[in-house]
């Protein structure tokens, strides 16, 4: 029987595989936004789980504006990602920290 604990184990490895994401590739904007989104999955899996366990639908609904949110953060950040490769023909982090004045 899968119980709780599985899906916290299985949250926790999402959420640690993209931190581990974010702190090993720092020059890929485009993998850095996918990590994020695994890092909001892994805290949608916890939500789940927990409104299972609890018996209470309060943690899905949570999923569902959070879902919102990681919806709407990826559409304005692959348009923000599109201006700027239009710009300086590169999605290197590491060229996008200075500011042209």
């Amino acid at each position: 029987m899968i119980g709780l604990q599985h899906y916290l184990t299985m949250s926790a490895i999402l959420f640690a595989l993209s931190v581990a994401g974010i702190f090993i590739n720092r020059r890929n904007l485009i993998l850095l936004l996918m990590c994020i989104e695994l890092m909001l999955l892994s805290v949608n899996f916890n939500f789940v789980a927990f409104s299972r366990y609890l018996g209470d639908e309060t943690g899905q609904v949570f999923v569902f504006f959070i879902l919102t949110v990681a919806a709407a953060e990826a559409a304005i950040g692959l348009a923000i990602l599109v201006v700027l490769f239009r710009n300086r023909r590169s999605i290197n982090v590491q060229e996008l920290d200075t500011m042209k004045g």
